[in-house]
């Protein structure tokens, strides 16, 4: 799917209830500006001020709707962002655009970011030859997950599991309290039934073997260095060709043709969420009739 039909995996009512949540954090109480600067109908443009991949539209969007503001794009969902380059329109009441404008920055930004980060680290596997997924992991921000989640998809990268429900992880600490990796992968698969997979986290062969022989469907290999991942996966593969086999832990941009292997299907990485640096956008209010222009302009 391309990036713009991505906004059809977005419900409305969440969109709207997240867009509510961030404008109420940002103004809980009285909105004192409102006075300074009235309600007469203005437009800001929207500019794009780094290079990277425009994403998280539809919560911008959502946010200015929230406001009675329309906004109208210029670039499509995806786009290569060179700067300095005018994205988008916003019109409505000046003080709706001013009470928006940083709650919509703060969310494009980091939906861009991730999105740019994510396209760098498919960019790079795929160079190497690599067919497999790289994917993102569940170190999100919390109230946050949604836009980082969609963020990776705009940017190519495979989301992983949402929540705790869409995946049975059996990680280090469920085989811990488990008793062993057995009786873990057992307990997993009574919850999983017939609707969802089961991974299990594994620190050595031996481990993924017993998981993969429990009834795994998914090995995660963790931590492991590059020279010892690809014999691992290697050998669990020649025994259980099926088993999906994942590698995570340590892996950077810089890092990720290392883990790039013929027995790897995904590299999962934390910081596509976690590290990717928030690309710089402003909103910039202009006079009817006027040139827009990327900073602001004072008679």
């Amino acid at each position: 799917m391309d990036a713009e039909g991505l906004a059809l995996l977005l419900p409305p009512p969440t969109l709207a209830a997240l867009a509510s949540s961030w404008l109420q954090e940002d103004c809980p109480g009285l909105h004192v500006t409102a006075l300074v600067t009235g309600a007469a109908p203005s437009q800001a443009a929207l500019w794009a001020k780094s290079p990277g991949v425009l994403a998280g539209r539809p919560f911008f969007d959502a946010i200015f709707a929230q406001l009675g503001c329309q906004v109208s794009w210029l670039l499509p969902e995806g786009s290569k962002l060179v700067p300095v380059t005018k994205v988008a329109e916003v019109r409505g009441p000046a003080h709706r655009l001013l009470l928006g404008e940083r709650v919509a920055l703060n969310t494009l930004a980091r939906c861009s970011g991730i999105a740019s980060a994510a396209t760098e680290a498919v960019r790079v596997a795929r160079g190497t030859g690599w067919t497999g997924h790289v994917a993102g992991t569940r170190k999100t921000t919390p109230g946050f997950r949604l836009v980082e989640k969609y963020g990776l998809l705009v940017g190519g990268a495979a989301p992983h599991r949402y929540d705790l429900g869409g995946l049975v992880m059996v990680k280090d600490n469920h085989v811990v309290a488990a008793g062993d990796v057995e009786q873990a992968v057992r307990g997993a698969r009574r919850a999983a039934d017939f609707a969802l997979k089961v991974e299990v986290e594994c620190s050595s062969l031996q481990e993924a073997v017993r998981a993969a022989r429990a009834g795994a469907d998914l090995v995660l290999l963790d931590n492991f260095q590059p020279e010892e991942l690809h014999p691992t996966a290697a050998a669990l593969k020649a025994q259980f060709p099926s088993v999906v086999v994942e590698a995570s832990g340590g892996v950077t941009l810089g890092n990720l043709p290392q883990f790039c292997g013929p027995h790897v299907d995904v590299i999962s990485l934390g910081m596509l969420t976690q590290a990717a640096p928030a690309l710089d956008f402003s909103l910039k209010l202009f006079a009817e009739g006027t040139t827009p222009v990327p900073h602001a302009r004072r008679s």
